[in-house]
């Protein structure tokens, strides 16, 4: 039976590409929670428990500004609300630079 440490097996594996599983492909099917934030606000227990139906909750972005689109808690994108076929969606409009990205992890 051969080694599989050995580099000819190492040559082989590399060589057979059915064999070799490629390193995204086992990413491919992970869920992930995708998010779209239109906003945020910092609220007491006491006002949220003085909410009632109908009332407004004013958020601390500004009417227009970009959406924030986060996968599992971290920015990924931005983009502006869409309506399509009587659906809400977002169309991304920027995509989070990576020192964007790894600011989020400090």
């Amino acid at each position: 039976m051969p080694d599989p440490t050995s580099p000819e097996t190492a040559a082989a594996t590399a060589a057979s590409p059915s064999k070799a599983p490629k390193s995204l492909d086992l990413l491919l099917d992970v869920p992930v929670n995708v998010t779209v934030e239109l906003g945020r606000k910092k609220m007491s227990i006491s006002e949220l428990i003085e909410l009632t139906k109908g009332a407004t909750i004013e958020l601390e972005k500004a009417a227009g500004e970009l959406l924030d689109v986060r996968v599992n808690d971290q920015l990924v994108a931005r983009g502006e609300a869409v309506i399509i076929n009587d659906k809400f969606g977002v169309r991304l409009t920027e995509i989070a630079s990576r020192s964007e990205r790894v600011q989020q992890l400090a």
